[in-house]
């Protein structure tokens, strides 16, 4: 069973536009420093919550089940499922950062010649047009490629190795990692908060 600290927290900013998931742990300690609210559902509207009157409000409606909250010596408290930041209005980013696990991601870890499903420390990237010939690091000529399929390529174009690509590689419109965390149990509780167009920010500490 996952562990409570570990469940997953939505973040809005303060335009409340989702902008990243975090862990528990790291959601009570803004809430701690005051840098975030929680946002808790309550029939056809939202009621936020500072650290103590979440508090509060935990002692009075105590979870349904035992992993909906951390306990502490003396008290219960609920695990918050979205939070609101108090100091962080920016616009989320659009563009997602063209780098070596979020192109995994896309690839869903899979060889884009052969099609097979490999572990991530059994794949390379592969430029499709090689960079001396004029190919771009850009994300519509980078593909997850297995290591036999990148040495059988090497420095050619794909038909020239009378190898094809499983499909054509394009820039991903939102961050394929929380894209698959969108698939959790977790969704239905935020799902009034979600654009995943929006979902490229990185939080700082």
């Amino acid at each position: 069973m996952e562990a409570a600290l570990d469940q997953q927290v939505l973040v809005l900013n303060r335009l409340w536009q989702a902008v990243n998931i975090i862990g528990a742990k790291r959601a009570f300690a803004l809430l701690a420093r005051g840098h975030a609210h929680v946002v808790h559902a309550q029939s056809d509207d939202f009621r936020v919550f500072s650290l103590m009157d979440w508090m509060d409000f935990s002692v009075h409606n105590p979870p349904l089940s035992e992993g909906e909250a951390v306990h502490t010596p003396s008290r219960t408290i609920r695990l918050p499922r979205v939070i609101l930041l108090t100091y962080f209005d920016r616009l989320p980013c659009k563009e997602l950062k063209l780098t070596r696990s979020n192109v995994f991601e896309r690839d869903k870890d899979t060889c884009q010649y052969c099609g097979g499903v490999f572990s991530r420390e059994d794949l390379n990237l592969d430029h499709v047009i090689p960079r001396d010939r004029g190919g771009k690091t850009t994300w519509e000529n980078i593909v997850c490629s297995c290591i036999p399929c990148n040495t059988r390529k090497a420095n050619r174009l794909p038909h020239e190795a009378s190898m094809r690509l499983v499909r054509k590689p394009v820039r991903p419109k939102w961050r394929p990692v929380i894209s698959l965390l969108l698939e959790n149990r977790h969704r239905e509780q935020w799902k009034d908060f979600l654009d995943v167009a929006y979902w490229n920010v990185e939080l700082e500490d």
